[in-house]
């Protein structure tokens, strides 16, 4: 199936390891060209160069007011154009509830929640939508979330009181920019064996034990690949999917027990 995404512009957040690279390498094989962002300039270099001349990179921390601006006005100045974005943040540090300390929740709220609604509104004002085309194939806007948007995984509280809002405003930023043409969903990642789960499993003490408890908890058995996000990532942000909006879809391997 062509997704139709060949010479559209993306923007990536959080995109120099894991989901985010993920999501960029299906893009990019696609026929996408892709400007990844993120903190760590050398981990951003690296990313790039193994995606090619289909890529470029801006680094910058979301928790900063004048990053979303900044990276959408750099993406438009070298590519001509903006398609959409994948918004993409590092998970909060991990705690308890009676753990986590203000600083902690006000660092978790800064990027995880209002660093990706400055990213949201700002591609949303930038994006290119050709008024002429049918509602939903013009640009998309994909928010990385995790499925504590639906439950709450237990030693990650920051993220389940920050996670749930996230996903509520995408399905707000859904209905008010459909009708200018840009479609809005979520993605609700659950165990893929990224960098970040594995150190979270190494957390336990025992990497290989804690692996073993959680896959038993998923019904496919095992953990996600991180390639198998990055394709269900560009097939929501193509014209593919030109009517999924407003949506919150896992990718969990059915380990997810809410509706």
């Amino acid at each position: 199936m062509d997704l139709g995404l060949h010479g559209r512009t993306f923007l990536l957040t959080g995109a120099s390891r894991g989901l985010g690279l993920a999501a960029a390498q299906a893009l990019v094989a696609e026929g996408a060209q892709v400007v990844l962002s993120a903190r760590d300039p050398q981990a951003l270099t690296d990313a790039v160069t193994g995606l090619g001349s289909g890529a470029v990179g801006l680094a910058a921390d979301l928790a900063d007011p004048a990053a979303a601006e900044r990276l959408v006005a750099g993406t438009v100045a070298r590519f001509g154009r903006l398609d959409g974005a994948l918004v993409s943040v590092g998970g909060p540090a991990p705690g308890t509830p009676m753990s986590v300390t203000d600083e902690q929740w006000r660092a978790g709220f800064e990027s995880v929640l209002l660093g990706a609604v400055r990213m949201i509104r700002s591609v949303a004002a930038a994006a290119s939508v050709d008024p002429e085309t049918p509602a939903g194939t013009g640009a998309a806007i994909l928010a990385v979330l995790s499925t504590s948007a639906k439950s709450p995984i237990p030693g990650l509280t920051t993220s389940n009181g920050l996670r749930p809002g996230l996903a509520m405003l995408v399905k707000d930023f859904a209905d008010e920019l459909g009708p200018r043409g840009v479609r809005v969903n979520g993605v609700l990642p659950g165990r893929i064996a990224t960098d970040r789960t594995l150190a979270l499993d190494a957390s336990h003490g025992n990497a290989a034990a804690a692996r073993r408890r959680n896959e038993a908890a998923i019904p496919l058995g095992r953990y996600g690949d991180p390639a198998e996000f990055g394709r269900l990532a560009a097939f929501l942000l193509s014209p593919a999917a030109s009517y999924v909006n407003g949506s919150l879809i896992p990718i969990d391997g059915g380990a997810l027990r809410a509706l």
